[in-house]
C-alpha cells in the first residue's frame, strides 16, 4: 500500500516533519510519482519502532529530577523522530533487581527500543547481559548521555554497593529490635 506523506504521518501519529526526517534517514521506503509527489511505500522497512522511555531516580527526594529527566528523554526522542509509545518513571535503587516497571518493559517484546538518559539509570550491574538478551529479540537500548568516565562510574558503583548493604543491614537490625520489643511487651 502507498500513502501520501501526510496520510502516513497521521497513520503513525507523528508530524509531517518527522516523516521527512525518517525519509532522510532511510527509515521508510519512498517512491516518487511522475508528477513529483513523494509516496511512502508500506513494507517491512516502514514498520516504525515501538519506543519506550525509562527514567529512574533513587529516592523520592529526587522527584523533581525525575520529571526533568523524563522531559529530557521526551525532547531527545522528538529530535530523533522517535514515536514514543510508553513513558515509564520509577523510584528505586539501581541495585534493586526487582523493579516491577522496568521488568514490565524488559519483558514486553513489542517494545523495540528503550531510551534511557544514562546507563546507570537502567541498572548498576549486569547491563551487558540485559543488552545481549534484548538483542536476541532485535531490541535495543539507547542512551542519550554516553559520557564514559570509568573512574567516576566505579566510585559511584562502590558508593551504591556500600549504601545498599548498609541499608539492608540496618533494616535487619531495626526489624530485630522491633521484634524483640514486641516479644518483651507480650511477656509483660
Amino acid at each position: 500500500m502507498k500513502y501520501k506523506i501526510s496520510q502516513f504521518a497521521k497513520k503513525e501519529g507523528v508530524t509531517v516533519r518527522t516523516v521527512w526526517n525518517w525519509i532522510r534517514l532511510g527509515k521508510v521506503e519512498t517512491e516518487q510519482t511522475k508528477t513529483g509527489r513523494w509516496l511512502i511505500v508500506e513494507s517491512e522497512l516502514t514498520k516504525v519502532e515501538n519506543v519506550s522511555i525509562y527514567a529512574r531516580v533513587s529516592s523520592s527526594e529526587n522527584k523533581a529530577n525525575l520529571e526533568s529527566q523524563k522531559q529530557r528523554l521526551i525532547d531527545f526522542c522528538a529530535a530523533k523522530g522517535y514515536k514514543v509509545n510508553n513513558i515509564v518513571t520509577e523510584i528505586g535503587s539501581g541495585l534493586n533487581d526487582t523493579r516491577p516497571k522496568l521488568e514490565k518493559i524488559l519483558l514486553d517484546k513489542t517494545i523495540t527500543k528503550i531510551v534511557v538518559e544514562h546507563k546507570d539509570r537502567l541498572c548498576r550491574f549486569g547491563l551487558n547481559y540485559i543488552e545481549k538478551l534484548l538483542l536476541l529479540d532485535g531490541r535495543t537500548i539507547e542512551y542519550i548521555n554516553t559520557n564514559n568516565n570509568e573512574k567516576d562510574d566505579l566510585m559511584q558503583d562502590f558508593v551504591s554497593i556500600i549504601t545498599s548493604f548498609c541499608a539492608r543491614l540496618y533494616g535487619q537490625r531495626r526489624t530485630k529490635r522491633q521484634t524483640e520489643k514486641l516479644i518483651e511487651e507480650l511477656n509483660k
